[in-house]
């Protein structure tokens, strides 16, 4: 894939498909945006629009333990 090509049609669901898959198998947006050549902010778009739950941001979101 050409970096920063404008992708539309079938090309551009192909990619929300792969990186939709990627996402929900453990990998991060930004783990994403550098394999694919692409900006965070178009990862983050892509999944949007192919319906995926984002995760909440990192770190330790287990509730803490009680003292």
């Amino acid at each position: 894939m050409d970096k920063g090509k404008q992708l539309t049609g079938p090309e551009r669901d192909k990619l929300a498909g792969e990186l939709k898959t990627a996402y929900e198998s453990g990998a991060s947006i930004r783990a994403l945006a550098q394999d694919s050549g692409r900006s965070y902010g178009f990862v983050h778009r892509i999944l949007s629009e192919a319906g995926t739950t984002l995760r909440g941001r990192g770190g330790d979101t287990r509730a803490p333990l009680p003292h």
